[in-house]
């Protein structure tokens, strides 16, 4: 039976060019190794499956090639690549990191730095997830590390960089691997099914892209595993199937409803996912990035950064269409905290249905239009208020306003004949009320607006008087959320009074009295200097205008000062006459 080569290692590079996503490390390396700038040790770091130690031994092997190609590419052909193509170079040493940490395994090492080379020009040391070193093996590492043989190269690798010691890595020339594309191990992949006659659909190899979360190894592991279980015909179906990945069409399904509001598809939705076996989590990491996606499409400038296949994209746009900015951002945040809150919950189901019914709702708000402003209009017991734009809306059911014009001069009736009474004939000294103003104007403002004296009484001072009229309940626990809306109107202007605002609580008292204890003069001062702005913000925002505000300053107490020892004395004699006594039968003294 053949024995069988998985394709991490039989489709692993062997030249810089054929590294997948690093384009930038090894054209460096390519350049440095034309000029004749090698350092003497480099340090390659990244995450796994990205290629480290494969640009490690590319670039060993390139570096001790007797006939090297004009593009900076080893030969395969002289005894140096020969040797290493069948590993048994005796110039190049891989050493792993996790299984010689210790100081004698460096000594080793050190002693075999001494011999110079058998064949070609340098001995190559790769010690492989350096991090695991010891302290100890470190620091007798460091001499060998700056001041190595002419001959002596060293490549350190390893996933995590903070754990080396900052000694070693200012002596190291350090390149960060990145994690490689979605785009470029799906292509890498697609070369490998060719590579191996396998029928692949695109939106297959890009799930399994994906998957691999950006590291070659893990997708090529994976598509191994794919092959094995469909044979020479990969499909999307097939890859949702062994994944267990989720369909993007149940993303762009329940998005749908959300949008339309429509709970009961959307319950109908999620549960048809969980009975295929799909964890609540497992879908909520999922739809956060679907959300994610779609707002990314909403701008070209950002549509760059959807990791998708192309036939799927254009389902995102699409959508992205339908959506507006802001309702992304809720609704990812309303997924966000469903995905934190989950795992706590005793009723997970229960608790990923309230946040999809939510979403719901927060759509059909988002797009209900808010309803018609009341027209006000003339009548029995009304205030006329004439209609100043003709081409104004008005709302369905409601009458619309009557225009009063005034009588044209010649049509002046004569003094002696008694006028008809207008409709709204001006009462001296009436008292406007306030549901007539609540019936007639749209906001408390429209009040205090001058109205023209042709047949239109004033009403700025009723209007004031009705206004002061206004006392809107309202409890400790709103007056307080209020009080710290102004507070924070002072952030920057009056850090002190801010500060004394956030730290001191209010106390409301019959007949709307608010009562503030301040600590010192100096900040009822300034209170003083912002009162009338402060009473406006918080009967505009509690719509209570009786709201009055009293303030104290807390009384300081005084410390005692300092006792003498007489006194001291005194005063402890005062509550124990026996000390007196004692006192004076053991003859002692106070000292002053």
């Amino acid at each position: 039976m053949e024995n069988f080569i998985v394709s991490a290692r039989k489709y692993r590079p062997q030249t810089f060019d054929t590294v997948v996503g690093q384009k930038s490390i090894t054209n460096t390396l390519k350049n440095a190794i034309k000029n004749n700038q090698l350092a003497q040790a480099f340090l390659f770091c990244g995450p796994r499956g990205v290629g480290k130690t494969t640009c490690a031994r590319i670039l060993a092997k390139t570096i001790n090639c007797g006939h090297l190609a004009p593009a900076l590419e080893a030969c395969d052909e002289c005894d140096s690549c020969v040797s290493f193509n069948e590993n048994a170079s005796f110039n190049i040493y891989e050493l792993d990191g996790a299984s010689n940490n210790s100081v004698d395994d460096i000594r080793t090492l050190v002693d075999q730095v001494r011999i110079p080379p058998q064949m070609g020009r340098y001995k190559v040391y790769i010690i492989d997830e350096v991090h695991m070193l010891s302290a100890s093996a470190f620091n007798a590492f460091l001499k060998t590390l700056e001041e190595p043989p002419a001959y002596a190269k060293f490549i350190l690798a390893t996933t995590e960089k903070h754990k080396i010691l900052p000694t070693i890595l200012s002596r190291c020339q350090i390149f960060d691997f990145k994690r490689i594309t979605v785009e470029d191990i799906a292509g890498h992949l697609h070369h490998v099914a060719d590579k191996e006659h396998i029928s692949a659909d695109d939106n297959a190899l890009h799930i399994i892209a994906q998957k691999a979360d950006g590291a070659m190894r893990d997708a090529l592991s994976i598509f191994d595993q794919l092959v094995s279980f469909a044979g020479d015909k990969l499909t999307y179906d097939t890859v949702l199937e062994n994944l267990n990945v989720l369909d993007y069409e149940y993303f762009f399904k329940i998005t749908d409803q959300i949008l339309l509001g429509d709970i009961s598809g959307t319950l109908l939705t999620i549960n048809d996912i969980i009975d295929k076996g799909f964890e609540g989590q497992h879908f909520l990491t999922g739809f956060g990035e679907h959300l994610r996606n779609i707002l990314v499409c909403k701008d070209a400038a950002t549509a760059r950064l959807l990791e998708t296949a192309p036939s799927i994209r254009n389902h995102y746009v699409e959508q992205s269409g339908r959506c507006t900015v802001s309702l992304l951002l809720s609704l990812l945040d309303n997924n966000n905290r469903c995905d934190l809150n989950y795992k706590t919950s005793n009723n997970k189901r229960l608790h990923l249905e309230i946040s999809l019914m939510q979403m719901c709702a927060l759509t059909t708000f988002n797009t209900s239009s808010p309803p018609a402003s009341p027209v006000p209009i003339a009548g029995p017991g009304k205030l006329p208020v004439r209609e100043t734009t003709p081409q104004a809306p008005v709302a369905a059911g409601v009458p619309a306003p009557a225009v009063i014009q005034p009588p044209p001069a010649e049509a002046k009736a004569p003094v002696q004949q008694e006028p008809p009474e207008p409709p709204a004939a001006k009462k001296p000294q009436e008292t406007v009320k306030m549901r007539d103003i609540k019936n007639d104007f749209t906001s408390i403002t429209s009040i205090k607006k001058p109205v023209p004296k042709d047949g239109i009484e004033e009403l700025t001072a009723e209007g004031e008087v009705a206004r002061s009229e206004i006392a809107t309940p309202f409890t400790q626990t709103e007056l307080i959320i209020h009080w710290d809306d102004y507070a924070e109107k002072l952030k920057h202007d009056s850090p002190h009074l801010y500060s004394t605002l956030k730290n001191s609580r209010p106390v409301l008292t019959e007949g709307w009295v608010i009562n503030f204890t301040l600590e010192n003069k100096v900040l009822d001062d300034e209170l003083s200097l912002r009162k009338t702005e402060m009473m406006e913000f918080l009967r505009n925002n509690l719509n209570n205008f009786r709201i009055q505000l009293q303030t104290t300053i807390a009384e300081i107490h005084k410390t005692l000062k300092p006792y003498t020892d007489k006194e001291k004395f005194d005063l402890m004699a005062g509550k124990n006459p026996m000390l007196r006594t004692l006192r004076e039968e053991l003859d002692l003294e106070i000292e002053y």
